[in-house]
């Protein structure tokens, strides 16, 4: 009973923390709910007193509280002395970017995922990232170094995750690429940042439904699963959903990004995305011919309590792209 009061209040609080951030007009009062919402969420991380999870509270808590310190600087200099200005968005842009986990200040975003549970695996590739990303909608500008953080992380997601064995380490790098693209919307307008935000959201519950229904963690796992279930088939037709495979759903936020970046005219940096798109879509195909070949047997770690409206939903949300685009066609 104590448990699930204290994580009622430490939600209660994080999604405080994260409002104060995004409501208010001044600097000090988001870096206050900056700080509440990190707060709240390492006792969250601490629930289930494993030693992996007290490690990644850790980690993430020093990334954290750096990435506070410099934000708080650069909002103390912009008000206290004559500095310039584009240095104040370097060190402030560059604080967010570290909150957030974008390259190149993802590296300790895969080490605290390796450490954590699904359910804050999940508020850590989503809800966390809400109030950082809205805070760098007021001050990000279409600058050279802007789009080096956008390659850079589209690059080091698609590269980051081949060789990994850790389904969790293969999320977080897939985290980070998809956070290139959330900055190019953030960049395009609120407007297309909201509706890539909603669909990415939508596609990581979906996934994440079947990897903690199941207990899985690592590829053999899955690679043992009993086909006869067809988790395996729903589980890989998310991950391809979220990779941006048409027609599923995952497609859609992306073909919006490149139609209004090439009206924009700005034709070889959508070609380096796309590109780079394809790399990571290479691997999940690989995982996914790799999962489909191997012999299926029962195992130990298998959930028996499975629920199938769990994974008829977590289906319906990678699938639901093919009438939409059905939709779009046709008017």
């Amino acid at each position: 009973m104590s448990t699930n009061l204290s994580k009622l209040l430490f939600s209660g609080t994080l999604i405080m923390g994260t409002m104060i951030t995004i409501t208010s007009k001044s600097w000090v009062l988001m870096w206050i709910g900056l700080e509440m919402n990190l707060l709240s969420f390492i006792p969250m991380m601490n629930s289930n007193k494993n030693p992996y999870e007290n490690e990644a509270a850790m980690k993430y808590f020093i990334t954290q509280a750096m990435a506070s310190m410099i934000l708080l600087l650069s909002v103390m200099m912009s008000s206290m002395f004559e500095v310039n200005n584009m240095m104040i968005n370097i060190l402030l842009m560059s604080s967010l970017f570290t909150k957030m986990g974008a390259a190149p200040f993802h590296l300790w975003f895969p080490m605290v995922m390796q450490g954590l549970t699904w359910s804050n695996a999940f508020i850590l590739m989503t809800w966390q990232k809400i109030a950082p990303m809205l805070m760098l909608s007021y001050q990000i500008l279409n600058s050279f170094s802007t789009m080096c953080i956008v390659i850079m992380s589209v690059l080091i997601g698609a590269g980051g995750g081949f060789n990994q064995t850790s389904l969790r380490k293969i999320m977080a790098y897939s985290s980070i690429g998809h956070l290139g693209w959330l900055i190019m919307a953030m960049l395009m307008g609120i407007k297309y940042w909201f509706i890539y935000f909603i669909v990415y959201t939508m596609l990581n519950i979906a996934v994440i439904i079947i990897l903690k229904m199941n207990s899985l963690y690592h590829l053999p796992q899955v690679f043992l699963l009993k086909t006869k279930s067809s988790v395996k088939m729903i589980l890989f037709m998310s991950m391809l959903s979220l990779g941006g495979m048409p027609p599923f759903l995952g497609f859609l936020p992306k073909w919006m990004m490149i139609q209004n970046i090439t009206n924009n005219e700005n034709f070889i940096m959508i070609m380096i995305m796309v590109m780079v798109t394809m790399i990571t879509l290479f691997y999940y195909l690989r995982m996914m011919y790799s999962a489909f070949t191997f012999h299926s047997q029962t195992v130990l770690w298998e959930n028996s309590n499975k629920t199938l409206a769990m994974v008829i939903l977590s289906m319906a949300i990678s699938i639901a792209g093919i009438p939409l685009l059905c939709y779009i066609n046709l008017y």
